[in-house]
């Protein structure tokens, strides 16, 4: 039995970048030989297993045949006999098929480290057009490696529109794609993941709501890079500079999904986009399985940006009801990832990505004067039943008018 270190571990130490995998491959050995030795099966697909001690997945080393479509597709073969390099063979690109030994001797079958040397993304073999999830994997790592100057090889590129105009990609389950994309939203470029996706032809099969932004004219006064789907590109670019928070960054991605199905007599102009990308937004988060709390904050970003860009300019019951909306009232915790989703989306525009943003400060203040107003103070008056939230509601309504007579943005 030989035990070897593979994948990003391997690779993003040769390129000296911070990495938190560390996945084994087994050589030589049967289920039932790591059983033994202490290691817990999981996974029904294949044999993986989870060491006694470190708890880091070990997986035999297997190859595997088309059977289906999509992802789970697969028929492996795991028999004590399957090589190393036959492993390596079957991996996504080139800079994961490197195989590290007991000793730190490399095994790179496939020129994995000329690759990471010309910062080229290469798919290993022809098994490449065998899984749709590649086209995804592909774009992530294209997205983490983008600053570092990585680019798809063209002959990769080609290979994933083939794999898009297969039909594939509809195999793939929601879990799968929600997993990479949470995980490209996370790197330092995620706008290069939904990018790439678009220049393959991919994005319009997981995300046509996001796609069908590409193309919509918006008033160049307001917007004057025009393309809603450049715009989100840029406000995305903007998120991550802003937030690592993911939630903010798929709010800021998702935002002005309303745009994509303006009707055209009405183009440039957006009118009512809030409204009308709020079912695009449910429906897409349900297609997805994405989680509550990303769900949650892309609706009140979706629902409110408009109303941030002019707070100072909203009427006192439209301020109240921004602030309420938002879920600021309840909890101070809900208003700051709101608050950088429309930084972004403000930022996000040609020429204007420095541009003085004055909402978050302004918001927060009149946050900080509705604080003052309290339901305990209503109750210890006597106040009693619905009579308190009507008082609440004046006071509010008070607090707040004195508010925007003593401040400006």
């Amino acid at each position: 039995m030989q035990i070897y270190r593979v994948g990003g571990a391997v690779r993003d130490r040769l390129l000296n970048y911070p990495s938190s995998e560390n996945d084994w491959v087994v050589v030589g050995a049967s289920p039932q030989a790591l059983i033994d030795r202490g290691y817990r099966p999981v996974g029904r697909d294949f044999p993986v297993f989870i060491h006694p001690q470190s708890g880091e997945e070990y997986a035999l080393a297997r190859t595997e045949r088309k059977s289906g479509h999509g992802y789970g597709g697969f028929t492996f073969y795991t028999a004590s006999n399957v090589t190393l390099i036959e492993d390596l063979q079957r991996r996504d690109l080139t800079i994961n098929a490197i195989a590290e030994d007991s000793e730190g001797c490399l095994i790179d079958p496939y020129n994995g480290q000329r690759d990471l040397d010309d910062k080229i993304l290469r798919h290993v073999s022809d098994a490449f057009l065998e899984d749709p999830l590649r086209v995804l994997r592909t774009a992530r790592f294209a997205a983490r490696y983008h600053h570092l100057g990585f680019s798809i090889a063209s002959e990769t590129m080609d290979a994933m529109r083939v794999l898009v105009d297969s039909g594939e990609m509809k195999h793939l389950v929601a879990e799968r794609v929600w997993r990479e994309t949470q995980r490209a939203l996370g790197e330092q470029t995620p706008q290069v993941y939904f990018q790439t996706l678009r220049d393959c032809g991919a994005l319009a099969c997981i995300l046509p709501e996001v796609d069908r932004l590409f193309g919509v004219a918006q008033r160049p006064d307001f917007h004057p890079e025009i393309d809603t789907g450049v715009h989100t590109m840029m406000a995305l670019e903007q998120a991550a500079k802003l937030s690592d928070d993911c939630s903010v960054r798929f709010a800021v991605l998702v935002h002005d999904v309303g745009k994509g199905i303006t009707p055209a007599d009405v183009l440039p102009r957006h009118t009512g986009h809030e409204a009308r990308g709020l079912p695009l937004v449910k429906t897409l988060c349900e297609r997805l399985k994405v989680p509550n709390e990303y769900r949650k904050l892309a609706l009140v970003v979706t629902e409110y940006h408009l109303q941030c860009h002019r707070a100072a300019d909203l009427k006192v019951e439209t301020l109240l009801n921004l602030l309420r909306g938002v879920g600021a009232l309840k909890s101070s915790a809900k208003l700051e990832p709101f608050l950088l989703s429309c930084e972004a989306d403000a930022r996000g525009r040609l020429g204007l990505e420095n541009r003085h943003y004055s909402s978050p400060n302004y918001l927060r203040r009149a946050q900080s004067a509705l604080a003052t107003v309290s339901i305990a103070d209503l109750v210890s008056l006597g106040v009693a039943g619905d009579e308190i939230g009507r008082q609440l509601h004046d006071r509010q309504i008070a607090r707040l008018t004195e508010f925007k007579q003593t401040n400006q943005p």
